[in-house]
């Protein structure tokens, strides 16, 4: 399996016990403003994270090289800014939406290169000799 999709995985799973954490914090406490957060954590972190991941690991030739780890790097971050401060702001800080804000546009730099990902070929394909796809006899 590739690097980036150990990544991923592992960085899903975080996500799950974080969206989890947070979901039983609302409960506990009966006050779920926050639920925008935590829909976020668990659909952003940990179901795109685990897709990315899965997506790499089916197609490993398309994890090779700088871009794929720039994608990665990119939505990480993205989600590092934003989730946090998203919940934050849900819960009686207007002050972070700036930072709300440039999370989720990082988020969505990630997902704009993963669709570059996707619709171009890998750098193993890419370099090969021979057609991508053979026709039938």
């Amino acid at each position: 399996m590739p690097k980036i999709s150990r990544f991923y995985f592992a960085m899903a799973i975080l996500y799950l016990m974080i969206g989890i954490g947070v979901g039983l914090h609302m409960s506990i406490i009966h006050d779920h403003s926050a639920v925008g957060a935590h829909a976020h954590i668990n659909l952003l972190g940990w179901v795109t994270s685990a897709v990315f991941g899965g997506y790499y690991a089916l197609n490993p030739h398309k994890a090779e090289g700088w871009l794929p780890w720039a994608q990665c790097c990119l939505y990480a971050i993205g989600l590092v800014v934003m989730l946090p401060s998203l919940y934050l702001m849900l819960t009686g800080s207007p002050g972070v939406e700036p930072a709300v804000a440039m999370g989720s546009l990082a988020v969505a730099g990630g997902v704009v290169l993963f669709a570059v990902v996707v619709f171009t070929r890998g750098r193993a394909a890419q370099s090969a000799k021979t057609p991508l796809m053979m026709p039938a006899e």
